[in-house]
């Protein structure tokens, strides 16, 4: 049941045992505190959000290459439920019956798999493709080819490939699953927004997608502004080294509360003293 609700991040009970022991943890978003509070009992004064990025000067509109009419793309490791590839393969098989429809997968298609099995059932294997293993410049031009991006996801702790797309100028169709709200914005102006876990809503979106060349212009252009107006790497190194320098500054605090008083110096100490004096 709490798979299924989205308490989908990487905390093992080693990684529990040594948040609990940390004077700030950082993580990549107002969701994802709430979850590690909720789950992981770290106190809220000691959490902190620090987004991540992505290259806005790599990750960018292509004006000369040419948008595939009916193209759509998203990134999924296809059998990973919280993924949710499936609903956006039912979306795809319900609009493959009104209109010309093609879907890239960036990922790895495990053949026998839950995904695999899946578009075999619905007949998809023409109208699906999956790319792995190819450079970031492909991925960009495979952006570029698209006329929408998709992140159907059940839950996201944040959500990369939704930004890339947005950097790139793609329209974002995304679910409201984890994260994703505080990452794409508004709908109808930075993104598209539907539940999660709801193929029929996603047909729906799409096809509004599809059909309106001018929303699509409008919605691509705002996303891309709103990434590079909050989640570029520079956001992100800024934002880190403020939240080292105020735990430099709390380092007295630090100290009183390790095992050997306010004399035991913490790690990071230690490791200065040994640079500078190697």
């Amino acid at each position: 049941k709490r798979f299924a609700k989205g308490r989908w991040y990487g905390f093992t009970k080693m990684q529990t045992r040594v948040a609990s022991r940390m004077p700030r943890v950082i993580t990549v978003s107002q969701n994802s505190l709430k979850d590690i509070h909720a789950d992981q009992k770290v106190p809220l004064d000691r959490l902190h959000v620090v987004p991540v990025g992505v290259d806005q000067e790599l990750f960018k509109p292509q004006p000369g290459v040419k948008r595939i009419p009916g193209r759509l793309i998203t990134t999924a490791s296809a059998d990973v439920t919280m993924k949710g590839l499936r609903y956006l393969l039912e979306a795809v098989a319900k609009l493959r019956t009104e209109r010309h429809i093609e879907l890239v997968v960036i990922g790895r298609l495990k053949e026998g798999g839950p995904s695999a099995q899946i578009i075999d059932d619905l007949g998809l294997r023409d109208a699906v493709t999956f790319i792995t293993g190819v450079p970031e410049e492909r991925i960009i031009e495979l952006y570029a080819e698209a006329q929408v991006a998709v992140v159907p996801s059940l839950y996201e702790g944040f959500s990369l490939p939704a930004i890339e797309a947005m950097s790139c100028g793609v329209p974002l169709v995304a679910t409201t699953g984890g994260a994703l709200p505080e990452v794409v914005g508004t709908h109808n102006e930075t993104a598209l927004v539907v539940p999660p876990g709801d193929s029929e809503a996603l047909a729906a979106m799409l096809t509004i997608a599809l059909d309106d060349e001018a929303l699509r212009e409008r919605i691509g252009a705002a996303g891309r502004q709103r990434v590079i107006e909050r989640w570029t790497w520079r956001h992100t190194a800024v934002g880190t080294v403020e939240h080292y320098r105020a735990l430099l500054a709390e380092t007295p605090h630090i100290q009183a509360r390790r095992p050997g008083g306010a004399g035991a110096a913490p790690r990071y100490q230690r490791s200065r003293v040994q640079n500078r004096e190697s």
